[in-house]
């Protein structure tokens, strides 16, 4: 009886369930995917520059803020999910999919009101996001420092 009901033999029998995935059809997805939202975001920036007169380096802000505003936008409407369900890992190029999980948690939570369901729950999410950048950014700074400080 102990035999029948072993891991080995769970997963065995849950193999045939699983849906088969091709790795160069997903990788594929991502790619394309992924490359497009790329190339829809250097065209917004050949748009700043070109329209609003920025150079290379002042357009590279409110390009960022277009392309997260127009993630939100689309999570917002439901396009967003459909995009990621077909092309996985294509949309997760940080700001992008940073701006999805996002609004995703405030959509989500907006039924418990403002603060404690809509922010609560978006800071959940940016504030590890956040907390890692910025320990991060303090160990590089540190590791920077302290090379510089060696090699004078």
């Amino acid at each position: 009886m102990g035999e029948k009901f072993s891991k080995e033999n769970y997963k065995q029998q849950i193999k045939s369930f699983h849906p088969k995935q091709s790795i160069i059809t997903n990788c594929s997805k991502a790619f394309i995917i992924g490359g497009l939202i790329c190339m829809i975001g250097q065209g917004i920036q050949n748009l700043y520059i070109s329209f609003f007169n920025f150079t290379k380096t002042s357009a590279t802000n409110p390009t960022i803020a277009t392309i997260i505003l127009l993630a939100a936008l689309f999570t917002g409407m439901g396009i967003f999910d459909k995009l990621g369900q077909f092309a996985g890992a294509g949309t997760l190029i940080p700001v992008t999919g940073f701006a999805n999980s996002m609004t995703s948690a405030a959509l989500e939570h907006k039924s418990e009101g403002l603060v404690l369901g809509v922010a609560n729950n978006m800071f959940k999410i940016a504030g590890t996001v956040l907390v890692y950048g910025v320990v991060a950014a303090a160990i590089i700074g540190f590791i920077r420092f302290s090379i510089t400080i060696l090699l004078t």
